[in-house]
C-alpha cells in the first residue's frame, strides 16, 4: 500500500490506496529519526494544500533484488560502465558488477574510519571528469584531536585500489559523540563539490559561523575554496554555503535549476526538505516543526514555535509529529517512467519506505509513500543508466533493489 499526503502537518493529510506488485521482503531493524551569491532572505511560508493526487503508480512496477549480502551499506555511485561503487559503514568500499551478480573484495587505499554509532564510511561520488581523471570522493567520520568529525578524501580508482589518496576537507571542530555526521557529496554543474554536514548532536554550533557543524559547504575538487561562496561576515569560514542544519543525510541537484535540494532529520518530528541556497539559514536549533525528545506530541511543543520565517528559511515540507528519518535523494530524469519525470525520490530509515514527491516549480504538491510493505530501511536512492531506480537498504543483510517495469 502507498499513501498520498499533504506536505502540511498530519492533521490535514489525506490517504489513497495504491496497488504495487512487489518482490521480496526483508525485516528491518527499527531506528529513531535522528538516532541514526548574495545572502538569501527568508523563504515563504509553508506550501498550501496540494493539488489533486497524481495518477497511481502502475501495477507493472516491481522492486526486485539486484544485489544482496552487503554489510550496512551507506552510499552508492554508478561508474561510467554501469558498475556501482558502494560504501559499507564499517569502512569498506566495494564494486558491484553491472549485472549485480558479483561484489568485489574491499578496495585498498580507503582511509581509516570511526564506525561507532552513526559514523563510518559514508557517501561516495565520482569526479565529473572521471573518464580522464578517475577520482573517487568519499565522506567518512574521522578521529582527531577533540573527538571525531566528517572528512572528505579522494583517490584515483585503479583496478581494485584507490591511489594517490588525499584528504581534501575536515569538519572542524572535532567533538565527542557518534551522531549527526551528515553527509552527502554532490557535484554542482560548475564541478565544485557540496558537502552536507551534521551538527554532531551539539545543537547551537549550527549557528556558529566559525565552524563547520550543521552546515553545507562548497569546495573545489582539491579542497580549496571556490569563488562565489556567500560572505557570512567577519570571522566566518569561506567554504560555508548554508547554515542552521541539523543532520542532512540526503542531497541531490535539481536537474533544471541546478540548485541543491537536501533532506534533513528533525528531532521528534520536524523532518524537512530544503533548498540549500547561498547564505541561507535554516534555523536549527532555534526553530523546528519537531519537538524535543520526551515532550508530549502536539503543536505546543514545537521548538521556537515552529514557524521559521521571517528570521529563517521555511522548509518546503515537513513530517510531523513522527520522524521518518529521511535519507538519500534523487530527481528522476529517465525514460523508463515517463510519469515520474521531474519527481523527487527520498529514502526513509525509520519510515521504511521510498517517498515520491511531485513538484510544481519549487512547490511540493503531493507525497506518495512507496514500497512500505517491504519493511526496508532505505539509505540511498540513485537513478541508474538504464532508467531504473536503485534503492540501497542498510543493515547486516543490505541489498540493492532495482525498481523497474
Amino acid at each position: 500500500m502507498g499513501s498520498l499526503s499533504n506536505p502540511a502537518p498530519p492533521s490535514r493529510r489525506t490517504t489513497l490506496g495504491w496497488l504495487l506488485a512487489l518482490a521480496g521482503a526483508t525485516a528491518a531493524a527499527a531506528c529513531g529519526g535522528s538516532g541514526d551569491d548574495a545572502p538569501a532572505v527568508a523563504g515563504p511560508a509553508p506550501a498550501p494544500a496540494p493539488a489533486p493526487a497524481p495518477p497511481p503508480a502502475s501495477s507493472s512496477i516491481t522492486a526486485t533484488t539486484f544485489t544482496s549480502g552487503l554489510s550496512s551499506p551507506w552510499g552508492m555511485a554508478f561508474l561510467p560502465d554501469a558498475r556501482i561503487l558502494v560504501t559499507l559503514k564499517g569502512g569498506s568500499l566495494v564494486i558491484v558488477s553491472a549485472d549485480g551478480k558479483t561484489v568485489s573484495a574491499p578496495l585498498s587505499g580507503v582511509p581509516a574510519v570511526n564506525s561507532s554509532g552513526q559514523g563510518g564510511l559514508l557517501d561516495v561520488a565520482i569526479d565529473p571528469d572521471f573518464a580522464t581523471t578517475p577520482w573517487v570522493y568519499l565522506s567518512y567520520s574521522e578521529d582527531g584531536a577533540g573527538g571525531s568529525g566528517t572528512a572528505v578524501a579522494r583517490g584515483q580508482l585503479v583496478g581494485n585500489a584507490l591511489q594517490n589518496v588525499q584528504v581534501i576537507f575536515r569538519q572542524l571542530p572535532k567533538v565527542s559523540g557518534s551522531g549527526h555526521y551528515g553527509s552527502r557529496l554532490v557535484f554542482r554543474n560548475d564541478k565544485t563539490l557540496f558537502v552536507t554536514l551534521g551538527e554532531r548532536q551539539q545543537g547551537s554550533p549550527a549557528q556558529d559561523l566559525t565552524g563547520h557543524l550543521g552546515k553545507v559547504v562548497r569546495i573545489n575538487r582539491d579542497g580549496s575554496v571556490p569563488a562565489g561562496n556567500p560572505d557570512f561576515g567577519a570571522g566566518s569560514r569561506r567554504e560555508l554555503w548554508s547554515v542552521g542544519h541539523r543532520n542532512p543525510q540526503g542531497a541531490a541537484l535539481h536537474p533544471g535549476t541546478g540548485e541543491l535540494w537536501q533532506s534533513e532529520h528533525g528531532p521528534q518530528g520536524g523532518d524537512e526538505i530544503n533548498i540549500s541556497r547561498a547564505g541561507a539559514n535554516f534555523g536549527w536549533p532555534n526553530v523546528s516543526y519537531g519537538c524535543n525528545y520526551g515532550d508530549p506530541v502536539g503543536n505546543a511543543c514545537r521548538i521556537g514555535g515552529g514557524t521559521h520565517a521571517p528570521t529563517y528559511v521555511e522548509p518546503l515540507t515537513t513530517w510531523t509529529p513522527t520522524s521518518i528519518a529521511p535519507s538519500g535523494l534523487a530527481f528522476y530524469t529517465g525514460s523508463m517512467f515517463p510519469e515520474w519525470q521531474g519527481n523527487l525520490f527520498m529514502g526513509a530509515l525509520a519510515g521504511t519506505a521510498l517517498w515520491r514527491l511531485t513538484l510544481s516549480g519549487n512547490t511540493i504538491t503531493a507525497r506518495e509513500e512507496l514500497f512500505k510493505s517491504l519493511g526496508e530501511r532505505i539509505r540511498d536512492v540513485r537513478q541508474g543508466p538504464d532508467g531504473a531506480l536503485y534503492l540501497l537498504t542498510d543493515g547486516s543483510g543490505g541489498r540493492i533493489l532495482r525498481v523497474a517495469r
